[in-house]
């Protein structure tokens, strides 16, 4: 024990949740110089003022022989090994007391077009076409499979330099996939309408032969040799993976190790974060459709900055199995692409009961809905800050829908979720930490610090004030069946709400605007349903950024493991 330093000594004494966290430093700068007898009650005594608490004589001796002795071992636990595969033995559950799951996943089908699709006579007008489109013409052989993936291959090459959106892309893949699926559907083996569709995944989720870097300089080299879920049912589904793209470090943020990554609406703007690059991707036509990964406003910043559709499903519906953890209770994976019916297609692929997920559920989802907007209930805000704009109201009065004005359970919901974030990234992570890693995450090295002064009881509590913003919004939602807008992220990522992000007009320098809507728990049908006539109502999603911007700011460091 002797001759341990300040830094590990404030590792042991935050672990054990000793006090508060001033109390914590206090102590382990005197445990620092610790004789050889170990802690002893003075050193305790010593740094009780700071943190205003008040311990007796035997409170004292008990405080200092329990760290004592315990660190033997933490000291083991921590030499263990712990992939980053493995999550803790805790599971979060949105919808506590409810059936886990039914074995029915639902039927997803495209509806009828009222006018066949025609081959655009321009490649660029023919890479924004909507996946549901682009579908009718890969099934109707009008479009192969590889033309399409070569088209966005040279998309992605060309305007990447600009926006600095790609990792790797994944050419000998794409094409090979592509080859395949034209082969399939000229036998008549259609698999369904992402059948030979070109897509980007973020970053951190991993496929074999091509690095996974959750964008950060110390994993720039790392190759996970297996296949996450998501990226397995895109597969089976037939859709052509194209490249993987850029993620903030460890998912925060859009700068990486190759540079930040742009919005194509404002190539001198980052395009948000954390899912940057599929964004990026999707909102300059380079794809068909992306995913992307949301643990706090990482799929709906994004998609509100580039002026894309971005779904976050409720949490469970779609596996996290190969996908980088940042936090086990809040992390999700979900579609961003070019409309709300895409999203829709997208999920129907990937939701659905994993067991390498034990929090994943299979739970019915439908598509199209069937529910007349009539009959929605649609909750909206009048709070001064938060409240909903009188034009989108007017669009949903348009629509039919009955209006309801709401609140949402705000109190605290930012501590909550910031407590738990940081607790469970700190834990993922906790090798950089004690390995002194500090270059090359971005913002969370001092993040993960502070964390580690967060006590279980601390933590345990603001999961338990959890549980109670879950039984909040079970009331809200016996009165409503969707919301509209609202400053929701830290409410509706802690209790695993589903959320849409739509493009909604235009600011006054040009860029994107957007608008949410929020559903009940495994509530994407009414949800998807809901938006996509607000979508079809207003039209945004068909507008296109301005390809001249498109210019390299900076010649961007050469990518060594782009394939």
């Amino acid at each position: 024990m002797a001759g341990w330093d300040r830094r590990q000594w404030l590792t042991l004494i935050g672990s054990l949740g000793v006090g508060n966290a001033v109390f914590q430093r206090a102590l382990a700068a005197t445990a620092a110089q610790m004789p050889a007898e170990g802690i002893t009650p003075d050193m305790v005594k010593n740094a009780e003022w700071i943190a205003g608490i008040t311990l007796s004589d035997s409170q004292r001796r008990a405080v200092a022989n329990r760290l004592t002795s315990s660190l033997r071992q933490l000291r083991q636990l921590r030499d263990t090994a712990v992939g980053y595969e493995v999550a803790p033995a805790l599971l979060f559950v949105p919808a506590a007391g409810q059936p886990a799951g039914t074995s029915e996943r639902g039927q997803v089908r495209l509806e009828p077009v009222a006018e066949p699709v025609q081959k655009p006579k321009s490649d660029a007008d023919l890479a924004y076409l909507p996946v549901y489109q682009l579908a009718e013409l890969v099934r109707k052989r009008q479009v192969s499979a590889v033309e399409l993936t070569r088209l966005y291959l040279d998309r992605l090459r060309r305007y990447d330099p600009a926006l600095l959106c790609v990792v790797t892309l994944t050419e000998e893949l794409a094409l090979k996939q592509a080859e395949q699926a034209d082969r399939e559907i000229a036998a008549g083996q259609y698999r369904g309408p992402l059948h030979g569709i070109p897509w980007v995944a973020k970053d951190l989720i991993a496929y074999p032969g091509y690095p996974t870097t959750w964008g950060a300089a110390p994993f720039r080299e790392q190759r996970l040799e297996q296949k996450a879920t998501v990226a397995a049912r895109l597969d089976q589904a037939g859709a052509v993976l194209v490249a993987k793209t850029s993620l903030g470090a460890l998912a925060q943020g859009d700068q990486w190790f190759g540079g930040q990554t742009r919005n194509p609406w404002n190539p001198k703007q980052g395009s948000s974060g954390s899912s940057a690059g599929t964004a990026a991707a999707v909102a300059a036509g380079l794809c068909g459709f992306g995913l992307g990964s949301e643990t706090l406003g990482s799929i709906v910043s994004p998609s509100a900055r580039c002026g894309v559709t971005g779904l976050r499903p409720t949490f469970g519906r779609v596996s996290r199995q190969g996908c980088m953890p940042l936090a086990w209770s809040l992390d999700k994976i979900g579609p961003m692409a070019r409309c709300v019916v895409d999203c829709a297609l997208v999920l129907g692929a990937i939701h659905g009961a994993d067991p390498h997920d034990p929090t994943t559920v299979d739970r019915p989802f439908h598509w199209p809905g069937k529910k007349p907007l009539k009959q929605f209930r649609v909750g909206y805000f009048e709070e001064k800050g938060v409240a909903t704009p009188e034009a989108d109201l007017k669009v949903l009065q348009q629509l039919g829908v009955q209006l309801v004005p709401i609140t949402l359970p705000w109190r605290l919901a930012s501590t909550i979720i910031g407590i738990i974030l940081e607790a469970e990234a700190a834990t993922a992570f906790d090798d950089l930490t004690r390995a002194g890693v500090h270059e090359g995450i971005g913002n969370w090295a001092i993040t993960f610090r502070r964390a580690r002064f967060t006590t279980a009881v601390d933590y345990l509590r603001a999961q338990r004030l959890r549980t109670l913003l879950q039984r909040h919004m079970h009331e809200l939602f016996e009165k409503i069946d969707v919301y509209v807008g609202g400053n929701d992220l830290a409410v509706a990522n802690l209790t695993g709400h589903p959320t849409i992000c739509l493009p909604n007009g235009f600011s006054a320098a040009g860029t994107p605007t957007a608008l949410t809507f929020t559903g009940r728990l495994y509530g994407e049908t009414d949800l998807l349903t809901l938006a996509q006539a607000y979508q079809e109502a207003t039209g945004y999603h068909r507008r296109r950024p301005p390809e001249d911007k498109w210019v390299p700011l900076e010649k961007p460091p050469a990518k060594q493991d782009k394939q």
